[in-house]
């Protein structure tokens, strides 16, 4: 079976990839093409074939010191499609593992998010919470500048995501985690999964973190059979990815790592995922019992779209890129393959 996967969420996360293999984006700040190398070359393991790093709310100086020096190319490693840049426009009743300290929000619309970031030609993906905006023009900007919008660690209301929708959102980040629980009077950002206000040919994206510890299956369950043109599979990785327990870094906080579970140190607040991406893919596929096929897209096709990159990845059509996966029939993987050159082979 093969596939061209993707990560858009990965803390050190493929939409969302934070970090991994002891390299957090936002900490490591003197070590950061050699950090993108080493999380890179090890997420091909996975079957990772492209990530979005991603940068936790930070200082400004962090991303000015950080953005400039994300390499656009790694050889031997999963290619880089551009920063996800989670925060710091989020609301702080939702922070999570995000610094309360370092949280901002947009007074002077686009300028605002020049002086924080300095480079916004490298982000991909930014991650804010729609009631923190109250100039929605600026969604239209980013997108306009080719950014994806993705709203998250929010306390909005349907309203507030709707509007936010309709200047050009596209992508809610870790739904169910770090946002209001669905209600019935008025079931928040989750709503929008099922929206009549969306407009037309409009598809709202979202990220799902399926590690076994984030989202319940029957969550997960719930996701796929309300919305699965949507769902987008994230590992929303941190920089304890592929290492035992111990104490580590999420951007400017301390984590522990406890029996497969990550907190922020000296809380019950979990701060992201230890899973790689190719388990992800079989505890989703295990827990709502779709297809294989689905459960691959969601990590391939379906972040492809959101990204608007589906004619170069996700897929294996004439002229897109030759990236692809070889897994056995369970979901296993056994070798990587990058610009038609194989970049990792399981050796068991």
């Amino acid at each position: 079976m093969q596939s061209d996967n993707g990560d858009v969420q990965i803390n050190g996360k493929q939409l969302n990839e934070i970090c991994g293999y002891g390299v957090d984006f936002s900490y490591d700040k003197d070590t950061i093409e050699e950090g993108v190398r080493k999380v890179a070359t090890g997420l091909i393991r996975s079957g990772v074939t492209s990530f979005c790093p991603t940068l936790v709310t930070s200082p400004n100086d962090s991303y000015h010191t950080i953005l400039p020096h994300i390499p656009q190319r790694i050889e031997g490693g999963a290619g880089i499609l551009g920063v996800h840049a989670e925060g710091p426009f989020i609301n702080p009743q939702k922070k999570g593992a995000h610094p309360a300290n370092c949280i901002q929000t947009i007074d002077n619309g686009m300028d605002t998010l020049r002086s924080t970031y300095g480079l916004l030609e490298r982000i991909k993906i930014i991650t804010l919470a729609p009631e923190q905006v109250s100039d929605a023009s600026v969604i239209d900007e980013l997108v306009k500048a080719g950014i994806t919008v993705s709203l998250g660690h929010s306390m909005a209301t349907l309203s507030d995501g709707e509007r936010a929708v309709r200047h050009g959102a596209t992508l809610i980040t870790h739904l169910f985690n770090a946002m209001l629980p669905f209600h019935h009077r008025d079931p928040g950002l989750v709503g929008l999964l099922t929206s009549d206000q969306i407009p037309a040919g409009h598809i709202v994206y979202f990220g799902i973190i399926a590690d076994g510890v984030h989202t319940h299956s029957a969550a997960l369950r719930i996701a796929y059979r309300t919305h699965p043109d949507g769902l987008i599979l994230v590992t929303d990785a941190i920089s304890a990815l592929g290492l035992e327990d111990g104490v580590h870094h999420i951007g400017q906080l301390p984590l522990e790592v406890k029996q497969g579970k990550a907190f922020i140190a000296g809380t019950d607040t979990l701060c992201g995922s230890i899973a790689p991406m190719d388990e992800c893919v079989r505890i989703f596929q295990k827990a709502t019992g779709c297809s294989q096929v689905f459960a691959i897209e969601a990590a391939t096709l379906h972040p492809a779209l959101c990204l608007g990159i589906e004619r170069e990845k996700g897929t294996l059509d004439f002229g897109s890129d030759a990236d692809f996966i070889i897994l056995n029939d369970d979901l296993q993987v056994l070798s990587t393959w990058i610009a038609g050159e194989r970049v990792y082979k399981c050796s068991n």
